[in-house]
């Protein structure tokens, strides 16, 4: 993260003390954990619910296990979509949201106290946003391309930030944190990865943060209604088979309530919109030496809950791949 940005210091009660909000009801689907792929039979695009409950889809796809689905009749931001009894093969796993279903990115920088802590900062008193373009998304397996605008590599400091996914469900306007999670749809992984050159250069962290095919997102998208408490996350990013980070989202300074509780004061979060939490402490360019991706590396974010393990291959763009 950079941390030249300048903080306006507002009392917690402005962010955390909402008016009364009509109770609604939370978003229940027919599937436990879904996913987008391109079948085996069918070369076609479809969403389905791993037959195995218990697998880690990620992993198995980077390893090329075979994956058994039910499809799943529907779209995945529909909460009426159903589980089927037909059963494919994954060919290819797929984020499991398209670029076209995403509405809007939002992220927030420096939200959790052990990041904030290795940072030598003391925590934000409100949320700290920026945005990213949809280009910048990317799926499971595919590969992450450090541009030519960010080379040399040990000038502009790639780093990786595994991080919680919030997708949005229903339309969310002024909504209190009491029931603020009955507007999320479920949970999801991504990888936010930051380019610390460019970052630290300014205070507005959208370009640093945004480039094209940057940021892994995936490979289960778990309902809201099977996490019973979204601060008991458990998140892992590898880099060559060393763990770099290991957090909870316990540690979030903003949970997941209070995100999307402040996010949405007079500000419609479409369905579809998903928000990228914060990383735990462990990220590179806080290091001695400073560690950064570079090409021929393998990036592993896992987060646990059922929605396992995003791998990603990193590429810098003018290199052949290994």
């Amino acid at each position: 993260m950079s941390y030249q940005t300048p903080f306006i210091h507002l009392p917690r009660t402005h962010i955390l003390s909402r008016s009364p909000q009509t109770t609604m009801s939370p978003i229940r689907t027919q599937w436990t954990r879904l996913i987008r792929f391109v079948a085996a039979e069918t070369s076609q695009v479809h969403i389905g619910q791993p037959v195995d409950g218990s697998l880690d889809v990620g992993l198995a796809a980077s390893r090329g296990n075979t994956i058994k689905v039910h499809e799943i009749v529907g779209s995945t931001l529909d909460p009426a979509a159903y589980v089927s009894e037909t059963v494919l093969t994954v060919k290819q796993l797929l984020s499991p949201l398209s670029r076209e279903e995403v509405k809007y990115v939002r992220c927030l920088g420096l939200n959790y106290k052990d990041h904030a802590a290795e940072g030598g900062l003391p925590p934000p008193p409100f949320p700290v946003l920026f945005a990213k373009p949809v280009t910048s998304l990317i799926g499971p397996g595919a590969t992450i391309v450090i541009p030519k605008a960010a080379q040399p590599v040990k000038e502009h400091l790639p780093d990786y930030e595994v991080e919680l996914v919030i997708v949005i469900g229903k339309p969310a306007k002024d909504v209190s944190e009491e029931d603020a999670l009955d507007y999320v749809l479920g949970y999801t992984a991504g990888n936010d990865v930051s380019f610390r050159k460019h970052q630290m250069a300014v205070s507005q962290w959208t370009f640093s943060k945004g480039f094209d095919n940057t940021n892994p997102l995936g490979p289960c998208l778990v309902s809201a209604a099977a996490v019973p408490d979204p601060q008991n996350f458990s998140l892992k990013c590898t880099l060559n088979g060393d763990v770099v980070q290991d957090g909870t989202t316990s540690e979030q300074i903003f949970t997941v309530r209070q995100t999307v509780a402040f996010l949405s004061q007079a500000t419609t979060l479409e369905p579809g919109s998903i928000i990228l939490t914060g990383t735990p402490k462990g990220v590179g360019f806080v290091k001695k030496p400073p560690l950064y991706m570079k090409h021929g590396d393998k990036m592993s974010t896992w987060i646990g809950g059922g929605i396992g393990t995003l791998v990603n291959d990193i590429v810098e763009e003018g290199k052949s791949k290994l």
